[in-house]
């Protein structure tokens, strides 16, 4: 049994993986904004899972609040004494023209999906580097690299800034023997809430601009087109089976990457090149080490 926190736990990809490691004989803290949101559902749904005799409980955790983020740390601490894996899943998606938003909701996109990370891995990596062991997952997007419609702008720059700096923090966990895999899903239009509860312009008037103007219609083209690209058989639990195996693989031999992306949108291909890239300059500046864990 090892001991999870997952972050953004309270539907799609977090609500599915908490259960599947739940199910798999975890300790999870299946962390939420909060837990008394969405009707008491989602906290309920975990309670209900806990009463099967399964090791999890609903955590009240917001990834843009240090005090938060403190609280839940506490609690953990008490309740686990430490954490073997953390899995960064909160996150935010918006749609629409990128000139209609206002900058303020780009730096909440920012603070939701980059800074959170960055909140909750001071809070729970010093008691992990102490241990020398551990697996840090993130939770990234396809979008990053692979072909990017418009009108979601915002949040891909986010995902992107995210990607980047996991890619960063792998390399200097390494030495301290903590594990690092980025999760790549693609883009599930189907048995997840992202687009439903995605975020839209503030500037109405500025985003009449494209609504009414030369792209009108387009936003349901690239909606439409993107679910016709979905195959029907698509499953977002595949993600949660992924991280769920990914958690069970021994240390050392776990995937940097792994996509799920049922539409095929190049993320793979473009990824593969640029991490090949990426570990060709550490060996030619004798880093090599870095690429892999210390046990």
């Amino acid at each position: 049994m090892v001991r999870v926190l997952i972050t953004g736990a309270s539907s799609g990809f977090g609500a599915m993986t908490a259960e599947a490691l739940a199910r798999d004989g975890h300790r999870v803290f299946a962390s939420m904004r909060d837990t008394g949101a969405r009707g008491d559902a989602s906290a309920a749904r975990v309670a209900q899972l806990a009463t099967e005799g399964l090791a999890i409980e609903a955590i009240a955790l917001d990834v843009t609040d240090d005090r938060s983020i403190a609280t839940a740390a506490a609690r953990i601490g008490e309740r686990a004494d430490g954490l073997d894996v953390l899995i960064h899943n909160a996150g935010h998606m918006v749609f629409g023209p990128a000139e209609a938003f206002m900058p303020e909701q780009l730096a909440h996109l920012y603070d939701v999906n980059v800074l959170g990370t960055q909140r909750v891995n001071r809070a729970f990596l010093p008691a992990m580097r102490a241990a020398r062991d551990g697996l840090v997952i993130w939770i990234g997007s396809s979008s990053t690299r692979g072909g990017t419609p418009p009108f979601l702008g915002p949040y891909f720059a986010a995902k992107a800034g995210m990607d980047a700096l996991a890619q960063s923090y792998a390399l200097e966990l390494a030495r301290f023997g903590i594990e690092t895999s980025i999760v790549v899903p693609g883009a599930f239009s189907a048995g997840t809430n992202h687009f439903a509860h995605a975020g839209t312009p503030e500037d109405a008037e500025r985003a009449e601009a494209w609504w009414g103007g030369p792209y009108a219609g387009l936003d349901h083209a690239v909606l439409d087109g993107l679910a016709a690209l979905e195959p029907a058989d698509a499953d977002p639990a595949s993600v949660a089976r992924a991280i769920s195996r990914i958690v069970s693989l021994p240390k050392g031999g776990r995937p940097f990457r792994t996509h799920l992306d049922p539409s095929q949108d190049g993320a793979e291909i473009v990824n593969g090149v640029a991490d090949r890239v990426r570990a060709q300059l550490l060996e030619r500046i004798g880093l090599a080490d870095l690429l892999h864990p210390h046990p």
